[in-house]
């Protein structure tokens, strides 16, 4: 018997509920006194971001305005994402996914190539958060799919100076092999993603991870992607060896940061 059909259907889901929060992101983009919708196609690279000189218009005499206060631990959570926004097939994880083990621990000699290999096995790009954090784990159980996102408050210029590094890396670490403890050698191969225009900063990869010559074991995908939104960042690590579809990286990255910043404008409206 054959499971061919209620894949492509859960796949075909998938992909309408993504394209539902797509249009929610962008009439929520709409509402903002600039323009930040998502690119026509996804494929598009957004717009770049600002220069250091083009945002620094304002006057030497005038001071920058103090920045917020970061977040406490109930309105990270209450920023989080959750399986009601991506519909079925999603459900809240019942454990961390299996290929982290067997594929991303691994090794490598170039130290930039290893240094993300380490951040996608461990999911942690930043070290220690300076103030809390959470996180939610969620799995698409057709596709053998997990995406993992973490809020945390960390200083700005430690987040900027990690965006830049992970710009360096489709250069860097276009193709480098890397050594499992059990499964042996694999190639990897890096490439940008390109993401809405969501936060004040923001870097994607994808990273897609095949076996030996000769392994019929099917490649693994995973998306990395980090977002600044003032004094919180947003990580996002969506993977699999089935469909891992830009389109939810893209989505998630895009509602995930409209929702953080809301939170945080509430909060001050509270203060």
């Amino acid at each position: 018997m054959t499971h061919a059909p209620a894949a492509a259907r859960a796949l075909l889901a998938s992909a309408l509920s993504v394209t539902a929060l797509l249009t929610t992101a962008a009439c929520t983009a709409a509402d903002r006194e600039v323009s930040r919708g998502l690119p026509a196609g996804v494929s598009e690279p957004p717009p770049p971001a600002p220069t250091a000189s083009s945002s620094s218009a304002a006057s030497a005499g005038e001071r920058p305005a103090p920045s917020p206060p970061a977040l406490n631990e109930a309105q990270l959570r209450a920023a989080l994402i959750t399986e009601t926004d991506l519909g079925e097939p999603w459900m809240t994880s019942r454990g961390a996914a299996t290929w982290r083990d067997g594929v991303l621990k691994a090794t490598t000699e170039n130290p930039d190539c290893r240094r993300l290999l380490d951040a996608l096995y461990t999911e942690e790009l930043f070290g220690t958060p300076a103030g809390p954090r959470a996180t939610a784990t969620l799995d698409d159980t057709y596709n053998d799919t997990q995406l993992r996102y973490q809020t945390a408050s960390h200083r700005p210029a430690d987040v900027d100076r990690v965006l830049a590094w992970l710009g360096t890396l489709p250069e860097t670490c276009a193709r480098f092999e890397a050594t499992t403890t059990g499964a042996g050698t694999h190639l990897v191969e890096v490439s940008g993603l390109p993401l809405p225009e969501a936060g004040d900063a923001r870097a994607a990869l994808r990273v897609r991870v095949t076996g030996e010559a000769g392994d019929e074991a099917p490649p693994l995908t995973v998306h990395l992607a980090v977002v600044r939104v003032g004094e919180e960042a947003i990580t996002l690590t969506n993977g699999g060896f089935g469909a891992v579809l830009p389109e939810v990286t893209q989505a998630m990255t895009q509602l995930g940061a409209d929702r953080l910043a809301e939170v945080a404008r509430q909060g001050r409206v509270r203060v």
